[in-house]
């Protein structure tokens, strides 16, 4: 059973205490991982852990056994630890979202995480990050008349001389082009539809 956080088991997990490994294993909701207390990861807010006393019963909650200490004793695969990565960067894609501050979340190593994630999707952690971004980006352009700065900041990119750049390099479009192109195929559509009457 999920218990509250006490401070003991708090400051086992702020220092890594090997000797509360197998008392109980922690969760943090941010990021969907568990760990054991003696986890070298970056310690989490305390508002976000919840405790378990076993691996199986994060698990069951649905909490994916950390890459760096391994929790349930196995090795992750990759393609889950990717699939968590990516889940992480659709959950947060406004935050700021370096290499590092990914393989930090998802306790491994950024040259590791570059590598296998590369692996997996076929582009790096950060191509998917800006690809998240920009499709986002692409749904504001269509569906609101929220300024193009206003856009950049809600998908995470404060820097909007950069967001117009790297939207054009991804769709081959300025912002400003794709919401009049958007708009003009809108129009097309409702005409089309109110001749078929």
């Amino acid at each position: 059973m999920e218990d509250r956080i006490n401070q003991e088991n708090w400051q086992a997990i702020i220092n890594n205490d090997t000797a509360y490994d197998g008392k109980f294993i922690y969760a943090v909701r941010t990021t969907g991982i568990f760990c054991r207390p003696s986890c070298k990861s970056k310690p989490p807010n305390k508002e976000n852990v919840r405790i378990f006393q076993n691996a199986e019963q994060a698990l069951s909650a649905e909490f994916r056994p950390c890459k760096r200490c391994k929790p349930t004793g196995g090795r992750l695969p990759d393609h889950e630890w990717v699939a968590q990565i990516t889940h992480y960067i659709d959950m947060n894609y406004r935050e700021s979202l370096t290499l590092d501050i990914l393989a930090d979340m998802c306790h491994g190593s950024p040259y590791h995480l570059q590598r296998t994630f590369k692996r997996i999707k076929g582009i790096t952690p950060v191509e998917y990050v800006q690809q998240t971004r920009i499709t986002k980006a692409m749904e504001y352009l269509t569906d609101s008349d929220k300024a193009i700065a206003d856009i950049a900041k809600a998908v995470g990119m404060t820097n909007t001389p950069y967001f117009v750049t790297l939207f054009k390099k991804i769709t081959g479009h300025t912002p400003t082009d794709y919401r009049q192109l958007n708009s003009n195929k809108h129009i097309m559509e409702v005409l089309h539809s109110g001749s078929k009457k």
